[in-house]
């Protein structure tokens, strides 16, 4: 006769659920299971995940998939060649490709996984061919949606602001730039030496936009011209892209004197024409992009050795913001000699650490530009008129906060006529300092909207000074969160990794492969052979980036990079020269480098899975059924689970995840 607790056991050993059986205490490895010829624990699963280079790009491109197109693995669609379906999938997230092919740092090939390989891939160099082609070809940006009866005002028409106008329209809404100079451009215009942004190609792709439909109002200052409460009466929706257009002066004592002018104001009245010439001797503070652009500028423009009554005083009231920015006379200068001025650059960071680009640092010293590594200012050296002749600095180590501190007895002076402070930008918030945040920025919440203002939004650098891919990024999802808020629809979170992913499902529809209806009837218990799902696909692209170690990296040869030809400039040939310094890829070069993407999270078709698989149980999708992203697919009545799919799988696109 069976005691109670006897039956209970019985019972409890009948039960299916269980996971482990009565004694399985010990730890086992999978892998010793999963190699039991007959049976296994787990069976592959296709799962898309984000690529870092699109992880790393602040405005959100997705970089695998015009890469894809290039490549010729992803064809376009019927009556499209291939480099509009490129620029196509390019601008969905940046209308700008020839710009920031040419002008961007590109943290996404610093992220490249193809970087532990041999090199990362030249996303920039094949950028710049898609908006060149596209250029050249006269493609148009996507259409503008219906019309939703909504206007929104867009201030600012630099890269952010133009930008938040081409999402806008895409939706359907109304859109108006203002703008308080001649011509749209912003920063890419007046912050930017036109031999790295060609105002030919600039012009081009800020065309685009404006032919989509928006309206623009130049030579309008809101806050001065137009009020906000003008603004808030006329329109549904406010976006406050105004930049940042002025520049912090050093900190130092001597500092405010005539010939001591911003990066910023330097900048602006060069690309605006009204500049010229420099003086001698030129000190640049900074060591960033802006100061790159300022030095070089310098040697290009040289100065003119000029009697002393031709010479005007120094001070004009020329600058942007009406401020005195210390030139010599430029009418007297072009009347004279030009020769190449003495440009010094300092930086509180040693040479390798400078925050600007490598290659910007590297040209800036093959075309004469001194710099000084791991200096700091002191103080401003006057004469008896009030103008800086000198600039005293010192040797200095710099904190982990960024804070520089001088090195005793290391202090000398830089003999100069002007000098350029490129340290930092603010906002010029005159007439809206109700927006201001007591530090010359406005400040945003997570979507992008003024906080305290409904109806008000803000992208770009007015919230915090950064790189022109974060100012379009940026303004992207203020255009998504102005959308929900014009249809008076409720913001949901903004997905982990937030940038523009490849979709499966819009691919189908695109190769008119898209599933069927589904209609709820039937036996429910299983989809294997369903036609409304879409099977052996899972999308984690909004919650994962893929890691180098998920990859087979022993399918990739060592192949090098292509480089764009460069024009370098020694600093004999500098003076005046204001070509560019760079060759685009041929259309050949771009498609080869483009091959040299490793498709991280995402089949590339290279067949491995098929040709290793030892049951023949990967197969290939049917062509009539196949697309990108649905290449191959797995019968699990003969999959074993050995999981050499998954080992072989260049791209880390295959899991042995089903079944656990």
């Amino acid at each position: 006769m069976s005691t109670k607790a006897e039956e209970v056991s019985q019972e409890t050993n009948k039960l299916t659920f269980r996971k482990y059986k009565p004694g399985d205490n010990k730890h086992v490895a999978w892998k010793d299971y999963i190699f039991q010829a007959g049976w296994s624990y787990k069976c592959p699963t296709y799962v898309h995940r984000t690529p870092p280079c699109q992880a790393s790009c602040p405005s959100g491109e997705e970089i695998r998939g015009w890469l894809g197109i290039v490549r010729g693995m992803e064809k376009p669609p019927k009556g499209m060649d291939w480099q509009e379906y490129a620029f196509q999938r390019s601008t969905n997230a940046n209308p700008f490709p020839s710009v920031m092919g040419r002008v961007c740092p590109a943290p996404c090939q610093t992220g490249c996984n193809r970087n532990v390989v041999e090199d990362y891939v030249g996303i920039n160099a094949v950028e710049q061919f898609i908006g060149d082609t596209a250029l050249e070809k006269g493609y148009k940006l996507a259409p503008a949606g219906e019309d939703t009866g909504k206007k929104v005002a867009i201030i600012g028409g630099g890269p952010a602001g133009l930008s938040a106008a081409y999402q806008l329209r895409r939706r359907g809404h109304a859109c108006t730039i203002f703008d308080d100079h001649a011509k749209l451009g912003g920063m890419m215009l007046y912050g930017i030496p036109g031999y790295r942004t060609p105002r030919e190609m600039l012009d081009g792709e800020i065309q685009r936009i404006i032919d989509m439909g928006v309206e623009t109002r130049l030579n309008t200052r809101v806050g001065k011209d137009v009020s906000i409460e003008t603004l808030e009466k006329e329109f549904d929706a406010v976006l406050w892209t105004i930049g940042c257009k002025s520049g912090r002066p050093l900190p130092v004592p001597g500092a405010d004197a005539p010939n001591c002018v911003t990066g910023v104001d330097f900048l602006s009245e060069f690309n605006q024409q009204k500049k010229t010439s420099v003086p001698k001797r030129v000190v640049v503070v900074g060591g960033g992009d802006t100061s790159i652009d300022v030095a070089s500028v310098a040697r290009r423009l040289g100065y003119s050795s000029v009697a002393e009554d031709q010479v005007k005083d120094f001070g004009h009231d020329n600058a942007a913001d009406g401020s005195q920015i210390g030139y010599v006379a430029h009418d007297a200068v072009e009347m004279s000699a030009r020769e190449g001025a003495e440009v010094t650059l300092t930086s509180l960071f040693p040479i390798e650490e400078m925050t600007a680009a490598e290659h910007e640092v590297q040209d800036a010293l093959r075309e004469g530009v001194k710099i000084h590594g791991s200096s700091m200012p002191l103080e401003v050296i006057l004469n008896d008129k009030g103008l800086a002749t000198g600039l005293k600095m010192a040797k200095c180590t710099v904190d982990k906060k960024g804070v520089p501190t001088p090195i005793e007895g290391t202090e000398y002076v830089i003999e100069t006529d002007l000098i350029v402070s490129a340290i930092g930008q603010y906002g010029n918030l005159e007439g809206l300092e109700e927006l201001n945040n007591g530090r010359g920025f406005i400040d945003a919440d997570p979507f992008y909207q003024v906080k305290g203002r409904p109806g008000h939004f803000v992208a770009g650098d007015i919230i915090r000074p950064h790189l022109l891919t974060t100012a379009i990024g940026q303004a992207s999802i203020a255009a998504d969160t102005i959308d929900r808020y014009l249809q008076k629809a409720e913001l949901k979170k903004r997905p982990k990794v937030d940038v523009k992913h490849f979709n499966l499902l819009a691919k189908l529809n695109e190769a008119e492969l898209a599933p069927e209806e589904f209609v709820p009837e039937g036996d429910l218990r299983g989809t294997s052979s369903a036609k409304y799902a879409v099977h052996n696909y899972e999308d984690r692209s909004s919650n994962e980036v893929i890691k180098h170690d998920a990859l087979f990296l022993g399918h990739f040869p060592y192949e090098p990079r292509i480089l764009r030809e460069e024009i370098p400039v020694s600093a004999d040939e500098v003076l005046g020269h204001f070509s560019e310094r760079m060759k685009g890829l041929s259309e050949e070069q771009a498609q080869k480098e483009a091959k040299r993407c490793m498709s991280c999270g995402m089949c590339f078709e290279c067949d491995n899975c098929v040709l290793y698989c030892p049951q023949t149980a990967v197969k290939r999708t049917p062509k009539k059924e196949a697309t990108v992203g649905r290449y191959v697919y797995t019968e699990y009545s003969l999959c074993i689970g050995c999981h050499i799919c998954a080992d072989v799988c260049p791209t880390g696109y295959i899991n042995m995840g089903l079944g656990e």
